[in-house]
This record gives C-alpha cells, sequence and structure tokens, in this order.
C-alpha cells in the first residue's frame, strides 16, 4: 500500500509549533482522530506511548515515525506533519526533529505498519527529499513531492505507463533480483538498495524483490522472468525458485547484493551465470541446486540461530540481572537465588535459555524438511541438551549427566531434518490412501524414535568432545587467552553480520549454555560483544574529529552509530564498509581485535549473551572493559583517519 493512499489531506499540518515529545504526539493523534481512523483516541495514545517507552522512534536526521498496532484502529492510516522550529523528541542522535509521520495499524490484519515503515525509511533516507517535506508549503505539494518520491523507489507501482521505458526495456526489465535474509529486514533491504542503485549508474533497467521478515514485497513477476536477461538471488534464506526454470540464475550471500552489486550484474550481462533446472522434486532437493554444500548448511544453520537468538538474549539477559540484583553473601552456593526479585528474574531467565538448543535444532531441521522436521529436531535438541545415553536412562540423573551441549543440537538439528528426507523417499512408495498419515503419524513417530535412538547413542562421544573443548578454554591462560580475544574480536568485524561474524557470536553464546559456566565462559562472551562494538564507534568517531574524510549525509549516519555501537549493533557499520571496504574493514577488524584482546587481558566477564553498554551493571571489571572497548575504538578511527583520504572539495 502506497504512502499516499494512507495520508489524507486532513491528515497532513505544515509549519506546527510545538515545545515537547508529548505536544507533537498529541497533535498527531489529533489529525488521526480527524482522518477517522481510531475509534477511541486515549487508548491509540496509550498504544504509541507504550512504543516510546521501548526506545524512541526519532530516527535521527530530523525524522521521527511514532506507530501502534492497536484495537483502537479502525483503519489503516497516516498523519504527518512538518515542525520548521524543530522539537526535542529524544531522538537517537539527540538532535531536534522536524518531520513527523505517525502511523495507526489496525490490531487484527496484516502488519501494514511494518510495509509502512520500510517504505517510509526507504524513501526518508534521502536528506534532500527530507528538506523538500521541511519547506512544502501546501498540502497539496507535499502530497505531489511524496508521491514522485515513491514512484521513483517503487517504479513498479507508478500509475504512468509513459514513465515505464525510463526504468525497463521494451520486453521488461533487463536483470532482477531477489534478496533475503533469516534475521531481519535491514540486510534485505540494503542489498536491494545497494543493486537498485549500481544498476541505475550503469544504465540498467533491474527490479529487486525483497524477502524480509514481512514476507515477499516487490514480486517478480512471470513476465518479467520470461523477458529478463537473468536472476541475482542474493540470500541467506531459502526462496521460492520454480519460477526460474530455464532462466540464467546467479546464486549468492545476502552481504554479495550489498558489497558487490556491480560484479553480480555485470555476471548476469555477460551471461556467466549457470542456467537454473527446476527438478520437480521436494523442496529440500530444489533448494541446493547452483549452490555449494557448505552454502546450504550454512543457510540452514542461519534458519536455526535466527529462531534461537530471541531465547538467548531474552533469558540470557534475565539470568545475568538475576545476579546483579542477588546477595552473594547470603549464600554463595545458591548465587543467584538468594533474594526473590533474583529468584524471579534467575527462573524465568533459565526457562527461556532452556529452550535454546531445542530451538536451534528444531528450525534447522525444519529448513532442510519444512514442518515435518521441526519436531524431530526440536526433540533431538531436548536430548543433546539432557545428555541421555544408554547408560543412564533408566536412573537418569541431571547433575551426572553430560550434556552434548551446542554442539550436540546442531547435529540434531542436521541429523533431524535429513532423517525426514530419507523418510519422504521411503514413504513415497506407500499406497496413495495413506498420504494424509504421513504428516500426523508417520513422519513424527518413525522420526522421532530414529531421532531418539541417534542421539541417545552419540550423546556420549560429543559429550566427550564438548567437555574437552570447555576443559581446553579453561585452561587457557595469559597469552593463549588474549589470542584467542584477538581473533574472536577481529572476526565480529570480518564480515559484520556475515558468516564470520556469526560464527564468533555463537561460539560465544555456546559457551553461556555450558554447565556451571564461569570465569573462562564469560571471559569469551566479554571479547566477543567487545569486538562487535568497536565498529560502529570506530565509524563515528571517525566521523566526528575527521569529517573531511566523509560527505555531509555520511557525517549525519555516523552520529547514529555511536548508539548503535553502544547498543552492540555491528551492522550499523554496514553502510559505510559496503560503500569503501578496502579503507574501512582493515581498521575496524584492527580495533576489534585490540578490544577483544584488551577484554581478556582484563579478565573482564559477560555472563549476557547481548545488550552493550546497558549490561554494564553485570560485568567484571567494567572499567577495564569500558577501557577496552574505547581504546578499541580509538585505534579503529586513528588507522581509518591515515587508510581513508580527505575528499576532494
Amino acid at each position: 500500500m502506497r504512502i499516499t493512499e494512507l495520508l489524507q489531506d486532513v491528515t497532513i499540518d505544515l509549519g506546527v509549533k510545538v515545545s515537547s515529545k508529548e505536544e507533537a504526539i498529541d497533535h498527531l493523534v489529533d489529525l488521526m482522530v480527524k482522518g477517522g481512523n481510531i475509534s477511541d483516541r486515549e487508548e491509540y495514545k496509550k498504544g504509541i506511548l507504550a512504543r516510546e517507552a521501548t526506545g524512541t522512534t526519532g530516527i535521527g536526521g530530523g525524522i521521527a515515525i511514532p506507530h501502534a498496532k492497536n484495537k483502537a484502529v479502525t483503519k489503516a492510516g497516516l498523519a504527518s506533519m512538518t515542525v520548521p522550529d524543530g522539537v526535542d523528541y529524544e531522538a537517537m542522535d539527540g538532535e531536534p526533529s522536524d518531520v513527523f509521520f505517525m502511523i495507526a495499524a489496525p490490531a487484527e490484519g496484516s502488519d501494514v505498519h511494518l510495509e509502512a515503515l520500510a517504505r517510509l525509511s526507504t524513501i526518508l533516507m534521502d536528506p534532500v527529499f527530507k528538506e523538500k517535506l521541511l519547506k512544502a508549503t501546501t498540502k497539496e505539494e507535499y502530497l505531489k513531492l511524496i508521491d514522485e518520491k515513491e514512484t521513483e523507489k517503487f517504479p513498479e507501482e507508478a500509475e504512468k505507463k509513459e514513465e515505464q521505458p525510463e526504468k525497463t526495456t521494451k520486453d521488461g526489465y533487463r536483470v532482477l533480483a531477489v534478496t533475503a535474509c533469516p534475521t531481519g529486514i535491514a540486510h534485505t533491504f540494503m542489498a536491494a538498495e545497494s543493486l537498485e542503485n549500481k544498476a541505475k549508474e550503469m544504465g540498467i533497467a533491474l527490479k529487486a524483490e525483497t524477502n524480509g521478515s514481512g514476507g515477499a514485497k516487490n514480486i517478480l513477476t512471470k513476465e518479467e522472468i520470461e523477458h529478463c536477461d537473468g536472476i541475482i538471488v542474493a540470500a541467506d534464506k531459502n526462496v521460492e525458485m520454480a519460477r526460474f526454470d530455464g532462466k540464467q540464475v546467479l546464486q549468492t550471500k545476502v552481504a554479495d547484493g550489498i558489497n558487490k552489486p556491480q560484479e553480480l550484474i555485470q555476471i548476469i550481462l555477460d551471461g556467466k551465470a549457470p542456467t537454473y533446472h527446476h527438478s520437480g522434486a521436494a523442496q529440500e532437493e530444489e533448494q541446493g541446486e547452483g549452490e555449494s554444500v557448505g552454502r546450504q548448511i550454512y543457510k540452514h544453520l542461519m534458519n536455526g540461530v535466527s529462531h534461537m537468538l530471541p531465547f538467548v538474549i531474552g533469558g540470557g539477559i534475565l539470568i545475568a540481572l538475576a545476579f546483579l540484583f542477588d546477595n552473594q553473601a547470603i549464600n554463595p552456593a545458591n548465587f543467584g537465588k538468594n533474594t526473590p526479585l533474583a529468584a524471579t528474574l534467575k527462573t524465568i531467565g533459565e526457562q527461556a535459555f532452556g529452550f535454546m538448543l531445542p530451538i536451534l535444532a528444531g528450525f534447522i531441521a525444519m529448513s532442510i524438511a519444512d514442518r515435518p522436521g521441526l519436531a524431530v529436531g526440536f526433540v533431538g535438541g531436548a536430548l543433546a541438551n539432557g545428555g541421555y545415553t544408554f547408560a543412564n536412562i533408566m536412573s537418569y540423573d541431571s547433575s551426572k549427566a553430560i550434556s552434548s551441549g551446542f554442539i550436540g543440537a546442531l547435529l540434531a538439528g542436521f541429523i533431524g531434518g535429513y532423517i525426514i528426507v530419507l523418510l519422504r523417499k521411503l514413504f513415497d512408495k506407500l499406497p496413495s490412501a495413506l498420504e494424509g498419515l504421513k504428516p500426523i503419524l508417520l513422519y513424527p513417530v518413525c522420526g522421532i524414535l530414529i531421532m531418539g535412538i541417534i542421539m541417545i547413542a552419540i550423546n556420549p562421544i560429543v559429550g566427550a568432545i564438548n567437555t574437552g573443548l570447555n576443559n581446553f578454554l579453561s585452561s587457557m591462560s595469559g597469552t593463549s587467552s588474549i589470542l584467542l580475544g584477538a581473533v574472536l574480536g577481529g572476526m565480529m568485524s570480518v564480515d559484520m553480520g556475515g558468516p564470520f561474524n556469526k560464527a564468533a557470536y555463537v561460539f560465544g553464546t555456546a559457551q553461556l549454555t555450558v554447565a556451571n559456566a564461569g570465569a573462562e565462559q564469560y571471559a569469551i562472551m566479554a571479547a566477543v560483544m567487545a569486538g562487535g562494538m568497536v565498529p560502529p564507534l570506530a565509524i563515528a568517531l571517525c566521523t566526528t574529529f575527521f569529517k573531511n574524510r566523509f560527505t555531509e549525509n555520511e557525517r549525519k549516519s555516523g552520529v547514529v552509530n555511536y548508539v548503535m555501537g553502544l547498543s552492540f549493533i555491528t551492522e550499523g557499520a554496514i553502510p559505510f564498509a559496503a560503500g569503501d571496504p578496502i579503507h574501512i574493514l582493515p581498521p575496524c577488524i584492527i580495533g576489534s581485535a585490540v578490544a577483544g584482546a584488551l577484554s581478556m587481558a582484563f579478565h573482564c566477564g559477560l555472563p549476557a549473551p547481548h545488550g552493550g553498554i546497558f549490561v554494564i551493571g553485570v560485568i567484571t571489571n567494567p572499567l577495564q572493559y569500558i577501557l577496552s572497548v574505547a581504546i578499541g575504538a580509538v585505534i579503529g578511527m586513528l588507522i581509518m583517519s591515515f587508510t581513508k583520504k580527505p575528499l576532494k572539495k
């Protein structure tokens, strides 16, 4: 749905004067009332305030997008206003906000607010466009500016057919693309934007379909696929491929869509991409068409990790807070549950954290074998977590069991998925009358039984490997531990959300699942987070103290990176690294490695898997930890000031 379809003349107000954030919200809510979008003003306002309580919607650059999905909303709509003098909206960059869009979405139905957010974020990234909105003097001019910008960004929706030749060839788009990311919409939309912008520079007509967390958008049509030269699939999860049968298809990771758009487009134009042939077999068989085994494994793993993270982060931080609010002197052996508050936090956190390994295994199996794999993988992950063996199942004692941990859950996920693949092949020979019994009886019963026997059999072996790894980490000290910290910290900056980054982060979080995790495991997690905080901070510092190395837009974006770095959101550095990897990545990697090494050297420890500066209260040796991150960021900034030369005026 277009922004201009959600906005009404009565829900726009230009040149408004407000003196506070609350006044701004009240004014926008009143506009919503005028538009007939809400039935209960106060209920809707409560929804807006509740969203603001979780974090400001002042995204920086003078823009604020308050929103709520609320039962008081009768129909989806937008309200917008400009405040030329600006108002303090507690924006992430600390600057006044002067252009506002408020989104109202019904409690039931599609996530229209997510689509509106994505569209607004895309068009408002252009500071020139934003300034035009601020200077608009009439509502007609305001709507026209938005309509023109939407037409530019989403050409397939343009109503004027005469504009189409500027975007396409006579037979359609020469190059098509599909971008997808398993962990959110950031990489998905960044890759699409990068490919579209580079194609425009090259004079090539390109259309990108985005498969983000909100579903597929800008979907490629049958006619477009038929007439295009080829398709780029830049995805870290499986996408629908049957429609590309017989076409030239280049399959790659989503990061390449961000970092190597020209190279990918040129491969299609040169006709060097392989021809895709749809086998017509089950989904798990066709996914690997044209992909390496390693690439397929990575996709399945990321599907498990993306579903696991909410349990890890939510549960882990609650457990860490339990230690913060407890009194160890009461009973050192029961630390974390000595007070009612601490016991409540730790109990809830442990329950959430306990789902980590079953969820990981279940969704890896589901990625391989679709829905039938979920239950099989989930059970395998639970057995791995519990450490069940043939020697202890008759007299099980959880305190004596040897859990195969993270490694066991990984194996359970892949084994469970391929058990279902094998069962599908075997059950294909059964009479068609039994087809309905397969998903509700045959797959779960046979799959779970086979999975259980395999995991109980291999748990002692994997558990011994897991124990050996933990003993090795516990024995590391001095130079060896500092080197490990440097390696893990540096990995967090190598690809900022890619395989190296996720491998380091998953390794760190896996240490927190070790039974009786202690100083050694917490030190690893601390080094990982320190390394991940450095890239955005180093870039933010460089844009502040060496301004002549960056454009005006980059300097504005650099301010937001202070918040992202302190919040442990490494992805804030991606736009800078994608635009100039040679001069940005090496300084970030070195700075992150230094931060990770110093964190280890100072014996810092982190029992929470996320949180950045906001969990400083639970970090061992917090002052030294802050110093480690600061030194790493400053070193990254200084090296970057040498690698990036001043821009020509």
